[in-house]
């Protein structure tokens, strides 16, 4: 029995109690229909979990049906290594995002992932594109939309 496959479903099904165990500790509300603050999040909650069990009694399902290789991706090795940079880059991104700001972190962010999937060869479509990118959605959101960005 393949045990990996269970990891998932069981790790949302953690996640799904302990979210509904803290909605039920949300504090009633003063005014109006006590209860009315959880009924959202336990709308959420009990939608996880039960979606979390449905996928779980589907992986038992097919467990008995067809062998997991999922994790099979992981035998290529550029794959696996442009998944990790990605993951560092997403991770730089999300450090210096509030000391840079929006406008420069996403521009380094978006240059340095375009420069991954694209290759060195289009570099004048990469920069191009990070920044037009950048500036139009800082304008979108700073100018048109008055959100206030870092």
């Amino acid at each position: 029995m393949n045990v990996i496959r269970y990891i998932v479903p069981s790790i949302l099904i953690v996640v799904a109690i302990i979210y509904l165990v803290l909605t039920f500790n949300l504090p009633e509300s003063k005014v109006g229909n006590p209860t009315a603050a959880m009924n959202y999040p336990l709308l959420i909650g009990f939608s996880l979990l039960g979606l979390s069990i449905i996928y779980l009694i589907n992986e038992v399902v097919r467990a008995k049906k067809e062998k997991f290789t999922a994790y099979n991706i992981f035998a290529d090795k550029e794959l696996t290594l442009h998944v990790v940079i990605i993951l560092v880059l997403s991770l730089g991104y999300t450090l210096i995002f509030e000391t840079v700001g929006f406008l420069i972190s996403t521009l380094i962010f978006l240059t340095a992932l375009l420069f991954l999937v694209n290759g060195k060869k289009k570099w004048i479509l990469n920069i191009v594109v990070a920044v037009l990118f950048s500036f139009l959605s800082w304008y979108a959101f700073s100018e048109l939309l008055g959100v206030s960005l870092p």
